[in-house]
C-alpha cells in the first residue's frame, strides 16, 4: 500500500515539474556579440546584460519587445 502511494507521489510530481518551468523571460545583450536574445534567467549583467530592464510573462512579448529597443537595433 505505501509502495502505490510513493508511485503515485512520484508520478504526480514527475509530470507536474513542466508547469513549473520558466515565467519570467529578459531580454539580454551579449557582451561580446553585442547581440540581443530572450533568456529565462535575469541576465547576469557580466557576460549578458540586461537590455530592457523588465520582465516579461511570456516569450512573445519578450521578442516582441527585442525588436522594439533602441538597444537591439
Amino acid at each position: 500500500m505505501i509502495g502505490k502511494i510513493v508511485l503515485a507521489a512520484s508520478l504526480v510530481a514527475a509530470f507536474s515539474m513542466p508547469a513549473f518551468a520558466a515565467n519570467e523571460y529578459w531580454v539580454a545583450k551579449d557582451a561580446s556579440t553585442k547581440k540581443c536574445s530572450v533568456v529565462s534567467s535575469k541576465p547576469d549583467g557580466k557576460k549578458m546584460m540586461d537590455a530592457g530592464n523588465k520582465m516579461y510573462a511570456n516569450q512573445a512579448n519578450a521578442e516582441r519587445a527585442m525588436k522594439e529597443l533602441s538597444a537591439c537595433k
